[in-house]
């Protein structure tokens, strides 16, 4: 993996995610669309679980609440977005929930050119909203959002407990709490879709595979050799790599109108990321991993 350049360690890492998306989505009709964001949380959690198994037994009030905290916005940030996919287009999900962090970027800086930035995100937004995924399917660009807001709580308790529990034993646990969180909506479509197709189990675990053990592997490698600037903006990227995955594998063919809304998303995602880098002397480390 030392040979491999890092930037393509990153891109790898979202197009797995994306691809693992879009995979799961073709067996919706079997599992549902919360059924499916279930099966990926379970065999992702208890796999992790397995690995890691976390040493909680000394852990502080503190502590506890960090991580579930993580898991409830992990947990919601899986099941919206997969809600979402079920009636608009991958493509136009993923731009919708990336606004989340995009949001988070845009409260934290004071500098008047990403006042820009913001502009030309609101536009995609307002796009997104005439395009006609959003004015057939009100409900999965609901669902996108909320997944949105979910996906900026991820990353401020994300923060929060790297801060204050080594390793990837906070990640585990929070993994376990997401799991939670999705069996009450999706347990029973889940169960009953193994049940009738057996061969799900080993599609969904590859889908948990795919969607979060080998991108967090990739970005923990990537990481190590390239500034979190240039991770950012390869992060941007993801709408554009979910839109392909989605008209590859599932033959989701965007309008124009939304696919200006994603370009116009991801160039103020990649404006916001420069321009907050350079803000704070270009200083590298850890970023944070998408689910």
């Amino acid at each position: 993996m030392n040979r491999v350049p890092a930037p393509l360690l990153a891109l790898a890492a979202m197009v797995s995610v994306q691809l693992g998306a879009a995979i799961a989505k073709t067996r919706f009709d079997e599992v549902g669309s919360v059924g499916a964001a279930t099966l990926r949380l379970v065999i992702g959690a208890v796999v992790l679980a397995l690995v890691v198994r976390p040493r909680v037994r000394h852990w502080t009030r503190q502590q506890w609440l960090g991580a579930i905290a993580l898991g409830l916005a992990l947990g919601g940030m899986n099941v919206f977005i997969y809600m979402a996919f079920a009636s608009i287009p991958i493509g136009v999900a993923v731009t919708i929930e990336f606004l989340g962090p995009l949001a988070l970027s845009l409260v934290h800086t004071r500098r008047w050119r990403d006042v820009l930035w913001a502009v030309l995100a609101l536009a995609g937004v307002v796009l997104l909203g005439v395009g006609p995924a959003a004015v057939t399917a009100v409900g999965g660009v609901v669902f996108a959002v909320l997944a949105a807001v979910c996906w900026a709580g991820y990353i401020v308790m994300n923060r929060h407990v790297g801060a204050t529990i080594p390793g990837v034993d906070g990640l585990a646990v929070s993994m376990l709490v997401a799991m939670l969180v999705s069996l009450p909506f999706g347990l029973r479509s889940a169960v009953d879709g193994v049940v009738r197709e057996p061969v799900l189990l080993l599609v969904f675990g590859g889908v948990a595979v795919l969607s979060s053990v080998l991108p967090y592997a990739l970005e923990m490698l990537a990481l190590r050799r390239m500034p979190t600037r240039v991770f950012g903006v390869l992060q941007s990227l993801g709408p554009a790599i979910a839109a392909l995955a989605g008209l590859l594998i599932l033959h989701e063919a965007l309008a124009l109108l939304e696919v200006v809304a994603l370009a116009c998303v991801t160039a103020a995602s990649v404006g916001v990321t420069l321009s907050a880098r350079r803000g704070r002397g270009g200083r590298t480390g850890g970023a944070d991993p998408v689910p």
